[in-house]
């Protein structure tokens, strides 16, 4: 290879130096016999490293560049000492070395304007590096994640390490959606109806992060096994996750009949419309009333002028029901609280097995039977009629207890069981979407066989996991980074400039396009 004098190749010697290289075996003889498999693995162990002498040479030549001056902390102290310092920089196609000048003096804080230019993070990781983890750990377990990582990057990194990564790239969950509700942003698309659901979800945790009551009675029971827990035990290992949604969507008017003896006909022509903007996310750390107020304020955010239908859907829950009554009052709105159908249902399964066998015909059209009614806004006669007819066939007490529960479940409700109203306005019935986000945020992640949380580490999960389901976590992590550059730098300097931008400032007049890398 004939040497340039070039100062671009005096950075990037190396790299060209290893492409040719490639260039050169892939020419061979000898390579024609290499199956494609063998040659996917050649080209990218190379491939690593040709990027990650490019990268090399590109921090290389922004050493080379820096220009020495005045750097003007935050603190407005004289650094008098400079100084060119060294520091590794553990990315995705290997670790390289980062070159500049540090500005120091007596009883002050070091400042690197290049780190800043860089926006090199305070560790070693990359953000590079730090994305891939946060992505992974959202989707496998930490362990798992660590042996993907070390498979895919040439990099070697601990359990421990990938699970502070993680949870550090969450830590901007609530900063960001706190500014994206401030900046009151129409959705492209928006339904005429704004549905607000919440409900619980319990996680297995280390006795140290339980709540405090389920800590005691945790600590108050005796293990029976050494090895496992019995199934009294369990009960004393979770801590409850509080699961909200907020999306809109568009009406869908359909009658009781439609809903339970559907036709051929009906189920053709009725196209459901689905859920627009659906936002879902879960806390570990947070009572049910901060997260619950979290779901009004998001939901405020799709309509803040009040002009579209709100909607609730709950499971009965009392604390959720108190709270929803209390947040539409401090909001003003108008608020239509409707409870889960399933729930519903399920009431009903268990009072018709007090009545025929579980695997009967007559129990299934006892079921239907009464669900159309409460679906015709008759849920008090339902309730009535099915104690009246556990009376006449003389059940016992322990024969009627689901009958009895049915009932009073209806009655107690009543107020949020006007379906006749709710099908005519087309507002949803069932709660799938939080059912849904309770299964694919909690369940697919953190109900792992063994599995015993940190409180940290399984918030930090819901968190990443809650920006992937939603939809936001390319926006979220451009907002991640903008927040570690003035965490980690301009907090630092005077106006939040470095002293690198400063000189670029004060020589140009406008700004250069950025060019875009061929491709």
């Amino acid at each position: 290879m004939k040497a340039s004098t070039s100062k671009e190749d005096m950075f990037f010697s190396e790299a060209r130096e290893l492409f040719e290289e490639m260039v050169n075996w892939l020419s061979e003889d000898s390579v024609c016999g290499l199956e494609h498999g063998e040659l996917e693995n050649k080209l990218l162990d190379n491939g690593n490293e040709l990027l990650r002498r490019l990268l090399q040479g590109y921090l290389n030549r922004r050493s080379n560049d820096e220009i020495e001056g005045e750097c003007l902390g935050s603190d407005l102290a004289k650094r008098t000492h400079k100084k060119r310092f060294s520091r590794t920089l553990t990315t995705i196609f290997g670790t390289v070395t980062v070159k500049r000048i540090g500005y120091g003096g007596r009883k002050t804080t070091s400042l690197n304007p290049l780190d800043a230019e860089l926006n090199l993070p305070e560790s070693k990781y990359s953000h590079g590096i730090r994305q891939r983890i946060a992505v992974e750990a959202a989707r496998s377990g930490f362990g798992e994640t660590t042996e993907i990582i070390k498979k895919a990057m040439p990099v070697e990194i601990g359990k421990r390490q990938v699970e502070d990564l993680a949870r550090h790239s969450a830590c901007d969950f609530d900063d960001f959606y706190s500014e994206q509700q401030a900046q009151s942003r129409e959705l492209e698309e928006t339904g005429e109806i704004v549905v607000i659901s919440a409900d619980g979800k319990g996680v297995v945790m280390r006795t140290e992060d339980l709540r405090a009551e389920t800590q005691k009675r945790a600590l108050a029971s005796n293990k029976k096994l050494n090895k496992r827990l019995t199934k009294g035990e369990k009960r004393n290992s979770k801590r409850m996750a509080t699961v909200a949604s907020v999306y809109t969507i568009n009406p869908f008017v359909r009658t009781a009949q439609q809903i339970v003896n559907p036709e051929e006909e009906d189920k053709k022509n009725l196209k459901r419309p689905r859920p627009q903007g659906k936002r879902v996310w879960a806390s570990l750390v947070k009572e049910p009333e901060q997260v619950l107020k979290e779901a009004f304020d998001e939901a405020l955010h799709r309509d803040p002028n009040h002009q579209k239908h709100f909607c609730a859907l709950v499971d009965g829950n009392k604390t959720q029901l108190s709270l929803l009554n209390k947040f539409a009052r401090q909001h003003n709105l108008k608020l239509t609280i409707v409870l889960d159908i399933i729930h519903v249902i399920e009431y009903l399964w268990k009072a018709a097995f007090a009545f025929y066998e579980n695997t009967s015909k007559e129990a299934e059209a006892w079921v239907s039977k009464r669900l159309l009614l409460i679906l015709e806004g008759k849920s008090s006669q339902v309730a009535a009629g099915m104690r009246r007819s556990a009376t006449l066939r003389k059940l016992t007490p322990s024969e009627r207890k689901s009958v009895d529960a049915c009932a009073r479940y209806l009655l107690n409700n009543s107020a949020y069981l006007k379906y006749d109203d709710y099908l005519k306005a087309g507002l949803p019935i069932a709660t799938g979407v939080i059912e849904g986000a309770c299964r694919h945020l909690i369940k697919d992640r953190m109900d792992i066989t063994g599995a015993r949380w940190s409180l940290e580490g399984a918030e930090a999960v819901l968190r990443l996991r809650s920006l992937y389901i939603s939809g936001d976590w390319d926006e979220y992590w451009r907002f991640h980074l903008k927040q570690e550059h003035q965490r980690n730098h301009s907090c630092f300097y005077k106006d939040g400039i470095p002293l690198m931008k400063r000189v670029i400032q004060a020589r140009c007049s406008t700004t250069a396009p950025t060019v875009a890398m061929p491709i």
